[in-house]
């Protein structure tokens, strides 16, 4: 019995991951605005994922070192589970990181285009992509 709500979680996962999916294709089509705030915007985003890449460098090191030694002190399957839990964390800190910076460009560009109340659509939207990709973090 317990084996078949051990599937649930996964399939959550990914069922969040393609909602998220759709969201983003959503927030994506709202303006960038004109080609100076895309080059800012492209500034930041290209800071964000240099950040990412290299955290995520020193993050992969400890991890294995962790992996190693739960392998070692509490069993391949803990070990297992803890790979499965950092990889998961990562895909949605990467996942999060990717769409905010993109969203930021476009909130901006609405909030000058058209105000505050489209800002806020634009900025709630996004942060609902985050929201399914969130159960991939726990």
């Amino acid at each position: 019995m317990l084996e078949s709500y051990l599937a649930i979680p996964p399939l959550l996962g990914v069922l969040g991951l393609l909602v998220a999916l759709g969201i983003y294709v959503v927030v994506t089509r709202f303006s960038e605005g004109d080609d100076n705030v895309k080059k800012i915007g492209d500034q930041i985003h290209l800071g964000a994922m240099t950040f990412m890449k290299t955290e995520y460098t020193y993050l992969s090191i400890f991890a294995l070192v962790v992996i190693v030694l739960v392998w070692f002190s509490l069993g391949e399957g803990t070990a297992i589970a803890v790979l499965a839990g950092a990889l998961s964390s990562s895909i949605a800190g990467w996942i999060g990181m990717y769409s905010a910076t993109k969203a930021n460009v476009r909130t901006a560009t609405a909030a000058s285009e058209s105000g505050a109340e489209s800002a806020l659509s634009v900025a709630f939207m996004a942060a609902q992509s985050w929201d399914c990709v969130l159960p991939l973090w726990v």
